[in-house]
């Protein structure tokens, strides 16, 4: 096969930079959430939940949309999409380790419900599957406003099954709102298999509403890539939502509290390892001659660095006051706010 045939991602608009910056970001969040696992086993931070083997789709992802027209509302294993979309390595580290400067909550949040108002990322809470509806209601007052740029929503195969999911989907395609709605399909709901979550395919479920539905292959990046910028593309154009149902494989435990183990097999992990999207998306950018081992070694001493920064930082950052737990939580009535 010809270089030029392998360059699929010029194909789909993408420049050499931006195919090579995608591959980076992944990189990113692949050390990220590898150390925030190292940092609650050594009792540093209380409690890491793990995206390990979902970067690919989510990093493609935010690479097709628009940072400044659309908005934001992740679900909590989102770490290369908030990455990518340009929060820090510091912000994400001062969130796990609940710091008073953590740009999402102030150290009050558990890791993974991001908050953004700077990156237009929406804040995210605890009950799964309720930020579907809020990116219906942002996607509506797009539209009425006549605002450029549309609502982006995630969520997990086993929250899709949530009333709110339903509703939200409902109320987005009988009224054709501008939203794309991404079920990342790792397999789990914790410890429950898809199998016994879903009586069908999440995918198509989208006919029920009216809406369009697409099925992707979440290790592939340039097809997530491809499949998201085509549905914000009809979504700017008035022909409403897309729900997007990524497949993956959760290669990590549901949490620092989960025995993965308990309920899958070391074989059946490795065997989908062997399908993880990072390395195949390294080997094409090789392929392509955009990379190599040099490159490889170069990046992962830059990522160290910038890990280790983070982590220096974060750890030695004050944490809240505990007064500030009463801050936005009543009306300030005094005249000073």
């Amino acid at each position: 096969m010809s270089i030029g045939q392998l360059m699929k991602h010029r194909q789909l608009g993408l420049s050499d930079e931006q195919a090579v910056g995608m591959y980076k970001n992944m990189l990113r969040a692949r050390r990220f959430d590898e150390r925030g696992m190292v940092l609650q086993r050594s009792g540093k931070i209380a409690f890491h939940v793990s995206g390990i083997g979902q970067e690919a789709a989510q990093v493609a992802a935010a690479t097709a949309l628009h940072m400044q027209q659309d908005h934001f509302l992740p679900y909590y294993r989102d770490y290369a999409f908030v990455l990518t979309i340009g929060m820090t390595m510091r912000e994400l580290m001062l969130s796990i380790f609940a710091k008073a400067e953590d740009p999402n909550s102030g150290g009050r949040q558990m890791p993974g419900h991001f908050g953004h108002k700077k990156l237009h990322i929406v804040t995210g809470s605890s009950p799964v599957t309720t930020q579907v509806p809020h990116a219906a209601g942002i996607a509506l007052a797009k539209k009425m406003r006549r605002e450029p740029g549309i609502a982006w929503v995630t969520f997990g195969e086993g929250s899709s099954n949530q009333g709110d999911f339903h509703e939200g989907a409902n109320f987005a395609g009988v009224n054709k709102l501008p939203v794309i709605m991404m079920c990342q399909n790792n397999q789990y709901a914790i410890s429950i298999p898809a199998s016994r979550q879903l009586g069908g395919r999440v995918v198509d479920r989208a006919l029920g509403y009216g809406i369009e539905g697409v099925r992707v292959d979440g290790n592939d990046p340039l097809e997530v890539y491809r499949v998201v910028k085509e549905a914000r593309e009809r979504a700017l154009n008035g022909a409403g939502p897309t729900l997007i149902e990524a497949m993956m494989y959760r290669i990590s435990p549901h949490s620092t509290a989960d025995d993965d183990m308990l309920y899958r097999t070391r074989e059946e992990v490795e065997e989908n390892r062997a399908k993880d999207g990072l390395p195949r998306y390294r080997q094409y950018l090789a392929d392509c001659g955009l990379w190599n081992a040099a490159l490889d070694e170069e990046l992962a001493a830059e990522i160290t660095r910038e890990i280790n920064d983070a982590t220096n930082y974060a750890d030695q950052a004050p944490y809240a006051l505990p007064e500030d737990a009463l801050l936005h939580v009543y009306a300030d009535t005094s005249g000073e706010g």
